[in-house]
C-alpha cells in the first residue's frame, strides 16, 4: 500500500515543494527563469563548477525521498557548451546504495560495485531531411526516462528498490522530476491516444511538453530511454514511435554510451548506445529499403539482373538480396501480378508485351558520396577513379568520362577499399548493422555478402595482396572495435574469414595495412596514435608517446611509400604534421602548417611551420617523392618529404576531406565536401575536374529540348544547369536564404523559371549573366511550374492552394490571374502537380481538395471538368486521394492520376470518364509520372523504387522494377530523344532505354494519324555542337557567367519587368505593366565555376580580393553583381508592393467636402531619411505613405500635405527651412515626383519628375541654390536642380548604384557619394549658364576591409566620415582624399551617420544607435600619426525596434529624433540616455478598427499579432496587448449592455484559431480559447456581451461564452467558404416570427449571406433569411475577387445592405420584410470595405483602387477622397459617427465627419 499514493506518477518537485526550500536544497546560482519554449518558470542551475551550483533532494544525505516508482522522468535543457552532472542515488532491495551519475564530462562509461558513470554525448546521424535546420542537442528540451529497475539489474545484477535522493548540478534548466510505474509516449497525447486507439501510455498533460499546432513533437524536442526495453538486441525489435517515418533517421541528438554484458566483472572495454524513441529510434523495416538477406512481397516476383535464376518476392516493408552475386545495370524485377481494370481507350490497340528485360541499363550517375566525401580510390594504373554515390559505386575512366557501376546496396556506402592488384574491392553499408560486399572488381560481380561484427564502419583497408582486410568503426553499444578478415579465398569461390577482432576505448578515425608487412597496421584518433599487429589469431596495438601533443585530434594517416621508408605521416586538425617512427615507435618530427598571414593576397608567397592558429587537416596522402595535405581551407599542397616548401597549391571551392596519390605519384586526387571530384597533374601543373554534385537530395529536374539541357533544385538551396550529352555542369545557382522548389524551362527561350519556398518565382537569362524578372504572388512554398509547349504561358501553383497565370510568350513575362484557394494545400513540391497537355490546351492540378482533380482551360482557367477520385472506386473502404498527375502525349490527352491507394487511373480529359485502371503500382502512393512520347513506356516512382510498364498492354501489363536509389525518387522524365530516362533524388541517374523508338509495335501511337515524329539524332545538333566549341580548360565549361541576383528580399505578387531598350542591363517599366521587380532572393546565380585553381610560388598575385566568388580556370573571378539587380544594402530603398492600382479621383471643393482628414497613425518605416526636425523653429514632419505629415509635438496637431499619389521615400528641407522636398515612387502610369513645398504656407510649388523608378536620396546645397536627386539602383540617375528655375543643369548616368550622397557644408561646390566599394568625390565646373561635375573616384583601402560604403556625413572641415556594410566607420580627408582612420562601429550595415562638433552618431540594421567621441579624429589629420581606431570611443549606446533608416539631431548632439523600420519614430535624449515613443503605428497590415460604447477609446488589430487600444483625443497609443507569430485578424469591443470598466472586454481572433478576450480594466488576458482550427476571420459580440460568435476560413461559425470558454454550438452552413463579416444587433424593433432577442448576420466569400435570430440563453437559432448573390462570369471576374460585405443598415434595421463580387460593382439594400432588394446603388469599382453611419444616411465604401467614397443614401451623391497609399481594406464609423476610420495596408486615417 506504500506505493498507491504514488500511482500513476508523481510531481516530485511540487510534492517534496521545491519552490519553498524547506525538504530541499539549492547551492549557488540557482534561480527561476521562465522559458520561452515551454512558457512556464523553470529551474536554471548555472556556475562553472558543478559541484558547488546544484539542487538537491531531500536536504540531507541522512534522509531518502522513498520514492519506488520504476520510471524516473527528468525534464531538462542543457545549456550549450556548458557541462552539466546528474547524481542519482539508488537503493536496492538489500539496502545497497548505489549511485549512478550523468554528465557529458564523462568520456567514457565506468562502473564500481557501488557507481555506475554514463557519458552524455552527442553523436551525428545520417539525416535524411531538413538537417541544416535541426537545433543542437543543447538547445532542446529533453525527456530523459530512465528506468531504474533495469539500469540495476542489467549493469550491477542487484533489484531496484526505491530512489533516496536527486541531485541535479550545473548547468542545466530542468523543469521538473516525475517517478511513475508506467512507460509514458512523450509524443502522444491523450486526446490523441483516444482517437487512434493507440496501444500507447499518453504522456499525462502536467508532464507533456507544448507542441505548436500542426507540427511534431519530436521536430522540437528529444526523448532518450535508458537503458532501452530491447538492450540485450537491438537490432531485432522495432521502436514504436508516433513520429512521421521520414522523422525517424538522424537528427543530432544526445545519447549515453553504457556497457553491454552483465556484470560478473568489470565492463569496462564495452558500451552499448542507448535506443532513441522518435526521430532518434533506428526503424528496423521502414518501407522500400532493400537490407542483404531475404525480398519480400505481397504479390511480386523479383529478379536480381546477373542472376535470372534467383526468384524472390519483392519487399513491402523490407528487402533483403539472397543472390550473393547480384550485379549488372541496376536491380529490377518484372511484377506479373497486378490487377487492372481496363475499359480499351480509343486509338491504342491491345497488343502483347514488347518490354525487354532488362529494358533500362544505368549509363551516368551525377553525385559524390552520401554518407561521407572522403572515400575516393585511384585504379592500380591510374586511368580510373572509384568513389561513391550513395549505394552505387562508381568507376570513372578519367580520359573518357565513362562509368562503370557496382549495384547491389541499398543504403549509402560509408568506405571502400581495393587491393594492390586491382582484383577485389570492398565497399561497407552505412545503414546499422553495417554490411560489407567483395566484389570482382574486373566483372563488377559480388562475391561475398556479410554482416560486421562492427555496427558501423567508418574505415576499410585491403593488404596489397588482398588476403587481408581490415575495418575500423563502432559495435552497436559505440564502442570502437576492429576486425581482421582472410580474404584469400573469396576469389576462388570461399568465404571471409574473421581471423580477429578487438574492441578498444581509444577513438579511430583511420586505419591502415602497411604495404611492406601485412602483419601491421596503423590508426589514429582523437588523442592516440597506434600501431597494431596481427598475430596468433589476435589483433595487438602499442600507442605511441605523443608526449605533450596527447590532445590532438588526429584525422588521418600514410605510411611512407620509399621501401626503406620506416616513417608513418599523421595529420590533425589543429595542422599538425607528425612523423612517425614505426619501428622505434617513437616521434620524429612535428610540425604546424599555419593559415595565410596576409590577408590582401589570395595565397602567402612561402608558407612555413611554426607557431599560431594551424589550418585544420583533414587527409595526407605520401608518394616516393612527395606528401600531399588537403586542409579544410579548401587548399590541396604539395610538399617534398622535408616540408621545406610548398611546391604547388590547388585551391577548391570548399573543404577537401580526402587526397590520394596515383600508383606513378604523378597525379592526387582530392574530394571537398562541397561535392567536387578532381585530380591535379603534378607534371603539367593542371587541375581536372571530374565530378560535380548536388550536397543534398534533389527535389524536381526539368528538360529544355533545343539546348539539350537538364535543371536540377536541391535542398542544398542550389539549381544546377546542367548539359545532357556530357552532364557537365554549366551553371550554378546559389540561394542561401530560401530553398528553390520547382524549375522549368521555357520551350522556345533560353530562360528558365524557379520558384521558391518563399514564393517567389523567378526568371533567368541562359544567354546573358542577368535575371530577367520576379513574382511574389505566392504567399506559401511553390509546390509546382509548368509551361504552355509554345511558351506562352506559365502556371505557378504553392502550398496556400494559389493558382497563378503568367504571359510568358515575350522578354517581359507578367500575371495574368491570381487565384486562391483553387489547388490542394497538402501537395509537395513535384514536377507532377501541374500539368498542361501536350496541346496545350488543358492544365491539371489537383484541387482545391486533395480528393479533387481539376481540368482547366489553359487559356482562360475556366473549369471545365472536376473528377472525385474517391468515388473511383465505391467498393473500397478506404477515402482515396490524387498524389500525381501527368497528360498523355497529344492525339490522345488522356489524364493520368497516381492516387493514395497505390493505383494509377487514366481519365478522358473530356468527359472524365476512366478509361483505364492500373492497380497496386507499388506498395506506396506513386508521386512521380511520366509517359514516354511513343506511349509506349510508363514511368513511376514510389519511395526509392522505379517502375517501367509496359503502357500499350491492356490486359495484365507487366513491368519492371529498378532500385538504385538510396533515398526516395523524387521526379523521373523521359529525355528529349526518348532514349534515356532521368530519375532524380539522392542523385541524379540517367539511363539507357535499351529498345529504340522505331520498333516500337504494331498499332502504337506512332503509327497513329497525326501522331508526333520520333527523334533519332537526339536534340538539336548544330546547337550541340554550338556549346562544345564553348568550353574550354579541363572541365570544359563555358567561359561566360551566370546571372547574379543580389540577396534582399523584395515585394510580393504580380509585377512585371523586362529588360530596357537601352541595352544597359537595367529595367524599365511599361504604362501597362506596373514598376519593375527585380531578383533579390538567391545570392548568385553563376556559370559553373572550373576546376580548383592551381597557384605556382612566382606567379602568386593580389587578385581582385573577391574571395567568395565563383574561380574560372584561369583563376578568374565571378563576375560583379549587375547594376539592375538591388545592391545588398538595407540602406537602398525599395517600395513596399501594392497590388492596387491607382484611380483618378475628381476632388470635391473645399467648402463642400463632406470629410476633413483629422489625423494619420503610423510612420513609414519603410522609407530613408524621411523624417525633419528643425530645433530652433519647432518644425517636424515624417512621411506616412503618401502623405507628408507636419506635426506639432507640442499639441499634436497635424497638417497633411497631399499631393503624391504613390509612397514617399525620402525628405529634405533646404537650409533656410522655406522649402521641403518629398520624393514619391513610380506609379503605374508614370515616373516618380519630387515636389518641392512651401514651408509656411504647405502648398506644392513645384513638380519634378526626373527619375523613372525611385529617388534614394535628396540633398540641398549650402546655399539652397542647388538640388541633387539620387535614383535608386533601378534609374542610377543623378540629376542636378536649380532652384531659381526648377531646371535640370546637370544630369549624370552612374556606372553602379549610389547609397547616399551630401553636400559639403563648407563648399557649396563639392558633393559626395558613397557606394560599392568607392568614395566619389564631385565638384561642380560652372561655365556660364552650364554646370557639370567632375568626378573624383577613390576606392576604399584594403586595410579598412569593407565592400561597400553605405552611408555619409561630413564632419569638421574637411573631414568625411563614412559607414559601410561591414559596420565600419571610415575617415577621409577630402582635400588629401584618402582614408587616414577606420574603427568598427558596429556588426552590421550601418544606414545612418550623424556628426556634430566632437560627437558622431551612428545606425545600423542591429537596431542600435550609438553616440561617439570625435574630437580627436581632426588633430589625428594632421599629424598623421598614430591615427588608431582606440582614439575614438562610445560614449552611449541604446537598442531600438528596429534597424535604423532616419534620424535628425540638435546641434548639440544631446537629443534627437530617429525612425525605425518598425514604423516608430523615436525621441532619444543621451543626457538621459533614454529613448520615448513619437510616432508609433501597426508593422504590417491593419485588419480591423473598433470602438468602445463611450466612444473615449478605439482598437486597431493586425497582421503584427498586436491589438493596440488609442485614446480618440489623442490617438495617443495606451494599451497594446502582442502575440508572437500570430496575425490578429478580427475584433471585437463589448456591446454598449456592458458599460461598466470592468464588462469593458475585447475579442480578437488569431490566424492559428484561437480566441482571446482582453479585459481592459485589468489590463491582461482574460480567456483563451480555440474554437476553430482554421484562422478567424470574423468576431462579434451578441447583444448582451456574454456570447461570442466567431467565423473561420473555412466557413464554420462557433459560439462560445465569454465567462467559460465553451463553445456550445457549431453551424457548418457556409463551410467551404471563408467567412468575410459577422454582424450582430437587437431584434426588438422587428418581428420576422421567430423567437430570440439578438438578431445577426453573416456573410461568406461565395457571395452568400444567412441572418439568424437566436436566444444564446436557451441555446436557440434560427435561420431568418439566406441571400446568395449572383456572380459575375470567369473572364469578367477580378484577378483578386474582392470580400462579400454584409450589414444591417442602422436606420432601418429591417434592411440588410451588400457588396461583393457581382455582376456589377453595385451596394444592394435588401429587405428582410419584404423578401426582396429594394435599392441598388452603382459603384465604379468592386468594394473592399464597407461602414455605415449610424447617424446621417451616409455609407463609406473603400475600394482597392486607393479611393474612399462617401455616399448619400438619400440623395444619391457621392464624393471621392484620395490620400491612401494602398487598397482601402478598413473603413469604420465611431459610434457617433463624427469620425471615420480608414486603413490602407498598416496606415490608419482619422476623418472628421461635416454636417453635410
Amino acid at each position: 500500500m506504500a506505493q498507491v499514493w504514488q500511482h500513476p506518477f508523481l510531481n516530485v518537485f511540487r510534492h517534496f515543494k521545491v519552490d519553498q526550500w524547506r525538504r530541499s536544497t539549492k547551492e549557488g546560482d540557482v534561480a527561476t527563469v521562465m522559458d520561452k519554449t515551454l512558457k512556464c518558470t523553470v529551474y536554471r542551475i548555472r556556475g562553472s563548477v558543478s559541484a558547488s551550483n546544484y539542487i538537491q533532494l531531500p536536504k540531507t544525505s541522512t534522509q531518502s525521498l522513498g520514492l519506488t516508482g520504476r520510471y524516473l522522468y527528468l525534464l531538462f535543457r542543457p545549456l550549450s557548451t556548458k557541462h552539466f552532472v546528474i547524481h542519482l542515488d539508488l537503493s536496492t532491495k538489500d539496502s545497497q546504495v548505489i549511485r549512478v551519475s550523468l554528465s557529458n564530462l564523462f568520456k567514457e562509461f565506468k562502473s564500481t560495485a557501488t557507481w555506475l558513470q554514463f557519458p552524455y554525448i552527442c553523436e551525428a546521424g545520417i539525416s535524411r531531411k531538413d538537417l541544416i535546420e535541426v537545433a543542437l542537442p543543447g538547445a532542446r528540451w529533453t525527456c530523459l526516462q530512465l528506468d531504474l529497475r533495469e539500469l540495476l539489474l542489467v549493469y550491477l545484477n542487484r533489484h531496484y528498490s526505491h530512489l533516496k535522493s536527486v541531485r541535479l548540478c550545473a548547468s542545466l534548466l530542468v523543469r521538473n522530476l516525475y517517478t511513475s510505474d508506467l512507460c509514458f509516449d512523450p509524443a502522444v497525447t491523450v486526446t490523441k491516444a483516444r482517437r487512434g486507439n493507440l496501444p500507447v501510455t499518453p504522456m499525462p498533460r502536467e508532464m507533456a511538453f507544448p507542441v505548436p499546432k500542426g507540427e511534431s513533437w519530436h521536430d522540437h524536442y528529444i526523448h532518450i530511454r535508458f537503458p532501452s526495453s530491447n538492450w540485450a538486441a537491438p537490432s531485432e525489435l522495432v521502436q514504436r514511435s508516433c513520429s512521421p517515418p521520414e522523422a525517424v533517421f538522424a537528427r543530432r541528438v544526445p545519447q549515453l554510451l553504457p556497457p553491454v554484458a552483465f556484470s560478473e566483472a568489470r565492463q569496462d572495454s564495452v558500451s552499448p548506445a542507448v535506443q532513441m524513441l522518435g526521430p532518434t529510434a533506428s526503424c528496423w523495416a521502414p518501407s522500400g529499403l532493400l537490407p542483404e538477406d531475404s525480398l519480400s512481397c505481397e504479390c511480386s516476383e523479383v529478379s536480381i539482373v546477373g542472376s535470372p535464376s534467383s526468384h524472390s518476392q519483392e519487399p513491402s516493408a523490407s528487402v533483403k538480396p539472397t543472390d550473393k552475386h547480384a550485379a549488372g545495370s541496376g536491380l529490377h524485377a518484372p511484377v506479373s501480378k497486378v490487377a487492372v481494370l481496363s475499359t480499351a481507350p480509343e486509338n491504342v490497340p491491345k497488343h502483347e508485351s514488347f518490354l525487354p528485360d532488362p529494358v533500362l541499363r544505368l549509363k551516368r550517375v551525377i553525385g559524390l558520396g552520401g554518407h561521407s566525401t572522403k572515400w575516393a580510390l585511384w585504379t592500380k594504373d591510374g586511368a580510373a577513379v572509384v568513389y561513391p554515390c550513395h549505394a552505387v559505386i562508381v568507376v570513372l575512366h578519367v580520359d573518357t568520362q565513362e562509368q562503370s557501376f557496382f549495384l547491389g546496396h541499398t543504403d549509402k556506402v560509408s568506405a571502400l577499399a581495393l587491393d594492390g592488384s586491382n582484383s577485389l574491392l570492398a565497399s561497407a553499408q552505412a545503414q546499422p548493422p553495417s554490411v560489407l560486399r567483395l566484389w570482382d572488381f574486373q566483372t563488377r560481380g559480388c562475391l561475398s555478402l556479410f554482416r560486421s561484427p562492427a555496427h558501423t564502419i567508418c574505415s576499410l583497408s585491403f593488404s596489397r595482396s588482398g588476403a587481408l582486410l581490415c575495418c575500423a568503426g563502432k559495435d552497436r553499444h559505440g564502442k570502437t572495435m576492429v576486425v581482421a578478415w582472410g580474404t584469400g579465398q573469396v576469389g576462388r569461390g570461399g568465404e571471409a574469414i574473421i581471423l580477429a577482432k578487438v574492441n578498444t576505448d581509444v577513438d579511430i578515425q583511420a586505419f591502415e595495412i602497411a604495404f611492406f608487412n601485412e602483419a601491421r597496421m596503423a590508426s589514429c584518433g582523437r588523442g592516440n596514435v597506434r600501431l597494431w599487429r596481427l598475430r596468433g589469431g589476435s589483433l595487438r596495438s602499442c600507442p605511441v608517446d605523443l608526449g605533450e601533443r596527447h590532445a590532438l585530434e588526429l584525422t588521418d594517416l600514410a605510411f611512407g611509400q620509399a621501401q626503406d621508408s620506416r616513417t608513418l605521416y599523421v595529420c590533425s586538425r589543429s595542422g599538425h604534421i607528425l612523423e612517425i617512427d614505426h619501428q622505434r615507435m617513437a616521434v620524429r618530427y612535428i610540425r604546424r602548417l599555419l593559415p595565410t598571414q596576409t590577408p590582401g593576397r589570395p595565397l602567402p608567397q612561402k608558407q612555413s611551420f611554426g607557431l599560431g592558429p594551424g589550418v585544420a587537416i583533414s587527409s595526407i596522402g605520401v608518394s616516393q617523392a612527395e606528401c600531399a595535405v588537403g586542409s579544410e581551407d579548401g587548399l590541396l599542397r604539395l610538399w617534398p618529404l622535408d616540408f621545406s616548401s610548398v611546391l604547388l597549391e590547388a585551391e577548391h571551392e570548399g573543404p577537401i576531406s580526402s587526397v590520394c596519390f596515383s600508383p606513378d605519384g604523378l597525379r592526387v586526387l582530392s574530394t571537398t565536401t562541397s561535392g567536387h571530384l578532381g585530380f591535379l597533374d603534378i607534371p603539367s601543373r593542371e587541375y581536372s575536374l571530374l565530378v560535380r554534385s548536388h550536397t543534398a537530395p534533389v527535389q524536381a529536374l526539368a528538360l529544355e529540348c533545343k539546348r539539350g539541357q537538364l535543371a536540377t533544385v536541391s535542398q542544398d538551396h542550389t539549381v544546377r544547369i546542367w548539359d545532357l550529352v556530357t552532364l557537365q555542369q554549366l551553371y550554378d545557382f546559389e540561394s542561401p536564404e530560401e530553398a528553390p522548389c520547382a524549375v522549368a524551362f521555357h520551350p522556345t527561350q533560353p530562360a528558365f523559371f524557379c520558384g521558391f519556398s518563399s514564393g517567389a518565382i523567378r526568371s533567368f537569362s541562359l544567354d546573358a549573366p542577368e535575371a530577367l524578372v520576379e513574382h511574389r504572388c505566392h504567399q506559401g512554398a511553390v509546390t509546382g511550374l509548368a509551361t504552355s509547349p509554345d511558351g506562352s504561358l506559365l502556371f505557378s501553383a504553392c502550398s496556400q492552394g494559389t493558382l497563378v497565370q503568367y504571359h510568358c510568350a515575350a522578354s517581359c513575362c507578367r500575371v495574368l490571374r491570381v487565384e486562391a484557394n483553387v489547388v490542394c494545400r497538402d501537395a509537395h513540391p513535384s514536377s507532377c502537380s501541374l500539368a498542361v497537355s501536350g496541346d496545350g490546351r488543358l492544365l491539371a492540378f489537383v484541387g482545391p481538395f486533395k480528393y479533387m482533380v481539376t481540368v482547366r482551360d489553359a487559356a482562360s482557367l475556366e473549369d471545365l471538368l472536376r473528377v472525385d477520385v474517391r468515388t473511383l472506386d465505391l467498393a473500397s473502404r478506404r477515402l482515396d486521394s490524387a498524389v500525381a498527375i501527368c497528360f498523355s502525349p497529344a492525339p490522345l490527352s488522356n489524364l493520368l492520376v497516381s492516387t493514395s491507394s497505390s493505383k494509377v487511373v487514366v481519365l478522358d480529359s473530356t468527359s472524365g470518364h476512366v478509361a483505364r485502371e492500373l492497380s497496386g503500382v507499388h506498395p506506396v502512393a506513386p508521386h512521380a509520372l511520366a509517359l514516354s512520347q511513343d506511349v509506349r513506356f510508363l514511368l513511376t516512382a514510389a519511395d526509392r523504387a522505379i517502375r517501367v510498364w509496359d503502357y500499350l498492354t491492356q490486359a495484365k501489363p507487366s513491368c519492371q522494377v529498378y532500385i538504385g536509389h538510396s533515398e526516395p525518387v523524387q521526379a523521373v522524365a523521359f529525355t528529349p530523344d526518348q532514349q534515356h530516362l532521368l530519375s532524380v533524388g539522392d542523385a541524379i541517374f540517367l539511363w539507357d532505354i535499351l529498345t529504340s523508338p522505331e520498333k516500337s509495335p504494331p498499332g502504337s501511337v506512332q503509327d497513329a494519324p497525326g501522331a508526333p515524329p520520333t527523334s533519332e539524332a537526339g536534340p538539336n545538333a548544330g546547337q550541340l555542337e554550338g556549346l562544345e566549341g564553348a568550353v574550354s580548360g579541363a572541365s570544359g565549361l563555358p567561359q561566360q557567367q551566370g546571372p547574379v541576383p543580389s540577396q534582399a528580399a523584395p515585394p510580393q505578387p504580380s509585377t512585371c519587368a523586362g529588360p530596357s531598350s537601352e541595352g544597359d542591363g537595367t529595367f524599365f517599366v511599361s504604362d501597362e505593366e506596373g514598376p519593375s521587380e527585380e531578383s533579390h532572393g538567391p545570392r548568385r546565380l553563376c556559370q559553373a565555376s572550373g576546376p580548383p585553381v592551381l597557384v605556382q610560388k612566382e606567379a602568386c598575385g593580389a587578385g581582385d580580393g573577391a574571395g567568395d566568388g565563383a574561380r574560372g580556370a584561369q583563376g578568374t573571378r565571378r563576375t560583379k553583381t549587375q547594376p539592375t539587380a538591388r545592391p545588398d544594402s538595407y540602406t537602398h530603398f525599395i517600395a513596399r508592393y501594392k497590388a492596387s492600382v491607382t484611380a483618378k479621383v475628381s476632388s470635391p471643393p473645399a467648402e463642400g467636402k463632406w470629410l476633413h482628414l483629422k489625423a494619420v497613425v503610423g510612420y513609414n518605416g519603410n522609407g530613408r531619411a524621411n523624417v525633419i526636425w528643425r530645433p530652433d523653429t519647432g518644425f517636424f514632419a515624417y512621411t506616412c505613405g503618401c502623405l507628408v505629415v507636419v506635426e506639432d509635438l507640442h499639441s499634436g496637431v497635424q497638417q497633411h500635405w497631399l499631393g503624391h499619389s504613390t509612397e514617399i521615400s525620402t525628405l529634405a528641407l533646404s537650409h533656410d527651412a522655406q522649402v521641403l522636398a518629398s520624393a514619391g515612387c513610380a506609379g503605374t502610369a508614370s515616373c516618380c515626383q519630387v515636389r518641392l513645398w512651401d514651408v509656411p504656407g504647405g502648398s506644392c510649388q513645384q513638380l519634378l519628375s526626373p527619375h523613372r523608378t525611385a529617388v534614394q536620396a535628396l540633398a540641398f546645397s549650402r546655399d539652397d541654390r542647388l538640388l541633387v536627386t539620387l535614383g535608386d539602383y533601378g534609374d542610377r540617375i543623378l540629376a542636378l536642380w536649380s532652384m531659381a528655375t526648377c531646371e535640370v543643369v546637370s544630369f549624370t548616368h552612374l556606372p553602379e548604384p549610389v547609397h547616399g550622397l551630401a553636400f559639403s557644408p563648407w563648399a557649396a561646390a563639392e558633393l559626395a557619394c558613397v557606394g560599392q566599394g568607392a568614395l566619389t568625390l564631385c565638384f561642380l565646373q560652372q561655365h556660364g549658364a552650364d554646370v557639370s561635375l567632375q568626378a573624383h573616384r577613390e576606392p576604399i583601402p584594403k586595410a579598412v576591409g569593407a565592400g561597400e560604403l553605405t552611408s555619409l556625413c561630413y564632419g569638421a572641415a574637411p573631414l568625411l566620415y563614412c559607414g559601410s556594410n561591414a559596420g565600419q566607420v571610415c575617415v577621409w580627408d577630402t582635400r588629401a582624399r584618402r582614408c587616414f582612420l577606420a574603427w568598427e562601429a558596429d556588426e552590421g550595415e550601418i544606414g545612418v551617420l550623424l556628426c556634430s562638433g566632437s560627437r558622431l552618431v551612428s545606425g545600423s540594421n542591429t537596431r542600435r544607435l550609438r553616440l561617439w567621441a570625435v574630437g580627436a579624429v581632426p588633430e589625428l589629420r594632421r599629424t598623421r600619426s598614430g591615427a588608431r581606431s582606440s582614439s575614438v570611443f562610445m560614449e552611449r549606446e541604446l537598442t531600438l525596434d528596429g534597424a535604423i533608416v532616419s534620424a535628425v539631431f540638435h546641434d548639440s548632439m544631446d537629443m534627437g529624433v530617429v525612425g525605425t523600420t518598425a514604423g516608430t519614430l523615436w525621441y532619444v535624449s543621451w543626457a538621459e540616455g533614454t529613448s520615448t515613443r513619437l510616432i508609433s503605428g501597426h508593422r504590417s497590415k491593419v485588419n480591423e478598427v473598433v470602438f468602445s460604447p463611450s466612444e473615449s477609446h478605439c482598437a486597431t488589430c493586425g497582421d503584427d499579432g498586436s491589438v493596440r487600444v488609442w485614446s480618440l483625443a489623442s490617438m495617443e497609443l495606451v494599451i497594446q496587448f502582442q502575440v508572437l507569430n500570430q496575425s490578429c485578424l478580427c475584433l471585437a469591443w463589448s456591446p454598449p449592455s456592458c458599460r461598466l470598466p470592468e464588462q469593458q472586454r475585447m475579442a480578437a481572433g488569431y490566424s492559428d484559431g484561437t480566441l482571446r478576450v482582453f479585459s481592459i480594466s485589468r489590463i491582461a488576458m482574460e480567456l483563451k480559447m480555440q474554437p476553430h482550427v482554421a484562422a478567424l476571420t470574423a468576431i462579434a459580440f451578441s447583444v448582451d456581451g456574454q456570447t461570442i460568435i466567431s467565423g473561420d476560413k473555412d466557413g464554420l461559425v462557433a459560439v462560445s461564452r465569454c465567462c467559460t470558454g465553451m463553445t456550445f454550438h457549431v453551424l457548418r452552413d457556409h463551410q467551404g467558404a471563408p467567412i468575410s463579416s459577422i454582424q450582430s444587433t437587437s431584434k426588438e424593433y422587428v418581428d420576422f416570427g421567430v423567437e430570440g432577442p439578438d438578431l445577426w448576420l453573416a456573410a461568406s466569400r461565395d457571395q452568400r449571406v444567412s441572418i439568424w435570430a437566436s436566444d444564446w440563453l436557451q441555446n436557440c437559432c434560427e435561420l431568418v433569411d439566406w441571400l446568395s448573390f449572383p456572380a459575375p462570369t470567369l473572364t469578367e471576374a477580378p484577378d483578386c475577387p474582392p470580400p462579400s460585405l454584409a450589414a444591417f443598415c442602422p436606420w432601418d434595421r429591417a434592411l440588410v445592405v451588400w457588396a461583393g463580387l457581382g455582376p456589377h460593382p453595385e451596394v444592394v439594400f435588401y429587405s428582410l420584410c419584404q423578401k426582396q432588394v429594394v435599392e441598388k446603388i452603382p459603384l465604379p469599382f468592386f468594394a473592399v470595405s464597407l461602414s455605415l453611419s449610424p447617424r446621417a444616411r451616409l455609407m463609406a465604401i473603400g475600394f482597392a483602387e486607393r479611393v474612399l467614397r462617401l455616399v448619400d443614401c438619400v440623395s444619391g451623391a457621392a464624393q471621392d477622397f484620395a490620400g491612401h497609399d494602398d487598397c482601402v481594406q478598413l473603413c469604420r464609423f465611431a459610434p457617433s459617427a463624427s469620425l471615420l476610420f480608414t486603413a490602407a495596408h498598416n496606415e490608419i486615417l482619422v476623418w472628421e465627419v461635416t454636417d453635410c
